[in-house]
C-alpha cells in the first residue's frame, strides 16, 4: 500500500493512500479545492489564516468530516456554523486517531512573532512518521523520518530554520512556510539549507508534487520530485562578472560559501 504526503501550498499537506485521506492546515494560502477534496478528516496547528480558511474548512466540518485543532481553531469554526459533534480539541501530549491515521500531539505555543503579540496555542502534529510543527519549535523525543520545516515568516529566519533542522535531525526535510516568498527567495533559502543541514536530505515540494512514506515497518521510500537545489558545495556564483555590485543573495551566499559553522556543520570550502 502507497502511502503519499502531498504538498498544497503554504503549510497544507495531505496523507494518502488506498483508504486514508487526510489534510493539515488548509489555510488561505493554500490550494483549498484540491487539498480538501475527498478529506476524510482534517488537523489545524492553530488559528492563523494561513494555516485554516475558516469559511472554507467549516463548510468542509458541515459535510461531515471531522476536525481536530487547538481550542481556539474549534472556537472560529463553531462560530462559522460547523457542528460541534464534529470538532475535537486537542493539546500536547494527546494521542487521537484521525482518518485511520494515529497521530501524536506536540507542542503548546506559537512561536514569539514580537513581545507585543500575544502568543496564541499552536500544536504540532506527527503523523506516519513525520512531523508538521505549525508556527512552533517543537522538539520531539525521536528524530521522525521527514520534518516539515517553515523556511519564512515573521517569527522565524534562516537561523532558526537550520537550528531547528539540526536539532531535530529528521532524514528527509520537506520546507514549507513559503507563501509570502517569490522564486527568487525560494531558490536562495532551499540552497542555504540544503547547504547548512548536513545530514537530513532536503526535497522540495511544490504545490501538487508528492512524497512517497515508509510503510509500516519497511524501508522509506523515494520522492517523486528529482530536481533537488545544489547541495553543500554547489552554491551558485550568483554574479560572474564582478563589476556588478553583488546583490543581497549573492552576499548571502559568498559568506555561507566563504564561512563555515563553527562546530563544522557548513562545511567550509
Amino acid at each position: 500500500m502507497t502511502l503519499r504526503l502531498t504538498r498544497w501550498g503554504h503549510s497544507c499537506v495531505r496523507f494518502d493512500d488506498e483508504t486514508r485521506h487526510l489534510v493539515v492546515d488548509p489555510g488561505a494560502f493554500s490550494r483549498l479545492d484540491d487539498a480538501l477534496a475527498g478529506a476524510q478528516a482534517i488537523l489545524v496547528t492553530h488559528e492563523h489564516a494561513d494555516h485554516l480558511a475558516v469559511e472554507t474548512v467549516a463548510d468542509a466540518v458541515r459535510g461531515g468530516v471531522p476536525l481536530w485543532g487547538p481550542a481556539p481553531v474549534v472556537a472560529l469554526l463553531r462560530e462559522a456554523g460547523a457542528p460541534q459533534e464534529r470538532l475535537h480539541v486537542v493539546s500536547g501530549g494527546d494521542h487521537v486517531e484521525a482518518a485511520g491515521f494515529q497521530v501524536r500531539v506536540l507542542g503548546e505555543w506559537h512561536a514569539v512573532i514580537h513581545p507585543d503579540i500575544p502568543r496564541i496555542p499552536n500544536v504540532a502534529y506527527l503523523v506516519a512518521g513525520v512531523l508538521h510543527p505549525g508556527d512552533a519549535h517543537v522538539q520531539p523525543t525521536d528524530a521522525p523520518d521527514v520534518l516539515l520545516l517553515p523556511i519564512s515568516g515573521p517569527w522565524f529566519s534562516l537561523t532558526d530554520a537550520v537550528d531547528r533542522a539540526r536539532d531535530i535531525g529528521a532524514r528527509r526535510i520537506v520546507p514549507i512556510h513559503d507563501g509570502l516568498l517569490n522564486d527568487r527567495g525560494l531558490g536562495l533559502l532551499h540552497t542555504l539549507v540544503g547547504r547548512l543541514v548536513r545530514d537530513s536530505e532536503l526535497v522540495v515540494l511544490t504545490a501538487g508534487e508528492s512524497l512517497e512514506l515508509a510503510h509500516p515497518g519497511g524501508d522509506v521510500m523515494t520522492g517523486t520530485h528529482p530536481d533537488l537545489p545544489p547541495h553543500a558545495d554547489e552554491i551558485p556564483l550568483l554574479e560572474q562578472d564582478e563589476t556588478i555590485p553583488p546583490r543581497p543573495e549573492e552576499e548571502v551566499a559568498d559568506v555561507a560559501r566563504a564561512v563555515p559553522d563553527p562546530l563544522g556543520h557548513g562545511g567550509g570550502q
